[in-house]
């Protein structure tokens, strides 16, 4: 199973951009994680507008399923869930706060807690 690090990157610092992700990898290593983050366009964002956003479409459709840290709005970020909701993924997002009905709509599964993360992706591992 492939899974995309859906999530904020644009103004973040490293620390907020990469440690939930560098997280995943390491405890959840039964999905095989795309990272965003492997193309760090922060601060040459508007020189790179068409490539970032095609290759993050392209990883997306790559990707069976996507982790959504969803601790602070973003553009990108809901723009990529309503793409792969629109093209059948699974989507499992955490949300440690109140949480905007579309995001609700748009998640297969919302959680608030790490523990639930991961409790929640090895259940969606463990689908037929």
């Amino acid at each position: 199973m492939r899974g995309y690090l859906c999530g904020g990157i644009n103004g973040l610092s490293d620390a907020e951009a990469m440690d939930w992700r560098e997280r995943a990898k390491v405890e959840i290593p039964r999905i095989e994680w795309v990272d965003p983050m492997a193309r760090d366009y922060r601060g040459r964002e508007s020189e790179n507008v068409r490539q970032i956003v095609e290759s993050d479409l392209a990883d997306i459709a790559s990707c069976d399923i996507l982790l959504v840290w969803a601790e602070r709005p973003s553009w990108g970020t809901a723009m990529e869930i309503v793409y792969a909701r629109q093209a059948g993924k699974r989507i499992v997002t955490y949300c440690p706060g109140r949480i905007s009905p579309w995001l609700q709509y748009h998640s297969s599964v919302v959680v608030g807690t790490w523990n639930d993360v991961i409790t929640a992706l090895l259940s969606e591992v463990a689908r037929p």
